[in-house]
């Protein structure tokens, strides 16, 4: 070796006590075994309060906070919400008046109602675009073709247009409907369309007029709801671009127009990290106070158990 290269000397570094340092981990925050016999509130409170453990407890502490002091929790999701299996436990959510208001895009609709149709959805894609029969079932398009011009001619939003079709016509699966128990209950449910991206979008009796106009008064209906958000909360599951995008400009809207929004939750849920959610939902919107919490994880376990988590809370206390 080069005499002129010389490792570095440690004998003269400065340490300090282990004891007067600040660590980010602290046994007070471990998790605490399981108990068997134990209920699912011991379950929740004996997680390990780091990292998403901790956000998903501050989540379900700010719903249950937020139901308790009648402020607005909103609830924002894509289609897939529905396709595993969640119904059951979003209405139960409106029906004991937690959620204030469902929002979803336009896949929402199709998928809701044929659940309540026919307690079926979600078709094999890979099966039927090979021929041309992806998106050709009769019964969804004739329905909802139906339901839109319903709400162009009553002046009414999609959503609501929606959950009184399927409540009047008496569904089989209505109580399973997201549309029908809010029309049920009176809270809003709407629906943001972006033209082109729904099967029923290629059938001879859609009116993309009326669509497009039914769509811009939920949108409005949208945006006078978060003008209501302060110290509530605003939850996306599952959209990655419309449903962000839409609460962007809707808290612009309500901002624009003088409401004070300054201090709510935002929550993101999804099994992957998108850029829009996490820019549009958690982060840009609670830039002057408030709180973002970005989750990820699958629907179908996240949102049973935030749920519980409300449930458990609202009721002991």
């Amino acid at each position: 070796m080069d005499n002129s290269i010389k490792p570095i000397n440690l004998s003269k570094i400065t340490t300090y006590s282990i004891m007067d340092r600040k660590s980010k981990v602290d046994i007070k925050n471990f998790a605490k075994p399981w108990k068997s016999g134990q209920n699912f509130s011991y379950f929740l409170d004996n997680l390990p309060s780091i990292l998403g453990a901790q956000d998903l407890k501050s989540v379900i502490s700010a719903i249950t906070k937020a139901a308790q002091q009648k402020k607005q929790i909103y609830f924002s999701m894509g289609a897939h919400v529905i396709k595993v299996g969640l119904n059951p436990i979003i209405t139960e959510l409106i029906r004991k008046k937690i959620i204030t208001m469902i929002s979803m895009n336009g896949a929402g609709i199709i998928h809701d109602l044929e659940i309540a149709m026919t307690g079926k959805t979600s078709e094999d894609v890979a099966a039927s675009i090979g021929d041309g029969n992806f998106g050709m079932a009769e019964e969804t398009s004739t329905f909802l073709s139906q339901a839109i011009k319903n709400a162009s001619k009553k002046s009414k939003g999609l959503g609501r247009a929606v959950g009184e079709m399927i409540n009047k016509e008496k569904l089989p699966f209505r109580n399973m409907s997201l549309f029908a128990t809010c029309a049920s209950f009176n809270i809003p449910a709407t629906v943001h369309v972006a033209i082109g991206t729904d099967i029923i979008h290629m059938h001879p009796l859609f009116d993309a007029g009326c669509c497009g106009k039914a769509s811009h008064l939920d949108f409005r209906i949208f945006a006078s709801q978060i003008t209501k958000l302060e110290k509530g909360v605003y939850i996306n599951a599952g959209s990655a671009v419309i449903l962000p995008e839409i609460f962007l400009k809707a808290l612009t809207l309500a901002r624009n127009l003088g409401f004070n929004l300054n201090n709510f939750t935002s929550v993101n849920l999804d099994f992957i990290r998108h850029y829009r959610p996490i820019t549009n939902v958690v982060n840009r919107p609670t830039l002057k106070g408030g709180k973002g919490y970005n989750i990820t994880g699958h629907h179908e376990i996240l949102i049973p158990l935030i749920a519980a988590g409300v449930i458990e809370k609202i009721e002991q206390d």
